[in-house]
């Protein structure tokens, strides 16, 4: 995320050349954030608890700073279904395994469910940002959410596997029929406390294989580094035409 607010502070022509950017949560290791002018760069881990606890702090960050407009939007990696390594991905909505729009969670034993669409509008933006820079390859879809890495992403190459490439193959298929374009592993509860708070919000994540060919990434890591920026670059685009419009 540093790499990101360092792309955005030279987009935007804040800052000086080679100005370093401070991480704000230097003093705890659960992630790291960056700023600069009205743009927030914040990491998390992998998963959807991970991204959860840093929302949950991210959110009542933003409350007490009594930030008003906020947008948030997630970028990061996935892999795709049906699409060409290094497409991109605007999600239009956020699935479950079950391939639907929801995200549910225990709460004080009790089962609650929450929506997880996306704000339309922005998903709009998105793609016209994508049709202003014509670099790469941008779709709109649906995102799945998985809650493992492995067994829930059907890979065949985990420690346990109790199916086969078959039975791989027809689940990742009725997904692609469903409308899932990528999948990832934080996107259901991004969504879900986003619009229970309000918030615009949008996920935008690059794609590093297709899965219906295989379960491991076979590009260069030169060629990897570069599908990792295209999120950023579109991002980066949204911001400075927001910015430039305001």
């Amino acid at each position: 995320m540093k790499a990101f607010i360092k792309y955005v502070a030279a987009e935007l022509g804040l800052g000086r050349p080679g100005e370093d950017h401070p991480n704000i949560c230097a003093g705890t290791d659960r992630y790291a954030m960056f700023k600069v002018g009205p743009v927030l760069s914040v990491s998390h881990g992998m998963g959807v608890p991970s991204i959860g606890i840093m929302l949950h702090e991210l959110l009542k960050l933003l409350y007490h700073a009594r930030c008003s407009g906020v947008t948030i939007i997630r970028i990061g990696t996935s892999g795709g279904i049906g699409l060409e390594p290094g497409s991109v991905v605007i999600t239009r909505q956020a699935v479950d395994a079950y391939f639907k729009p929801e995200f549910e969670q225990v709460v004080l034993g009790r089962r609650v469910v929450r929506c997880t669409d996306l704000d339309a509008r922005l998903v709009r933006e998105l793609s016209e940002c994508s049709a202003d820079l014509r670099d790469f390859g941008t779709v709109v879809g649906n995102t799945m959410c998985t809650l493992d890495f492995y067994e829930g992403q059907g890979r065949l190459d985990g420690a346990l596997c109790g199916y086969t490439e078959r039975d791989k193959q027809a689940y990742l298929r009725a997904a692609h029929a469903a409308g899932v374009r990528n999948i990832e592993m934080e996107s259901s509860v991004f969504a879900a406390m986003c619009s229970a708070c309000g918030l615009r919000a949008a996920v935008v994540c690059v794609t590093l294989l297709d899965r219906l060919k295989g379960d491991q990434i076979c590009s260069p890591h030169e060629v990897l580094a570069e599908y990792q920026q295209r999120p950023q670059r579109l991002v980066g685009h949204f911001i400075k035409k927001c910015l430039a419009g305001a």
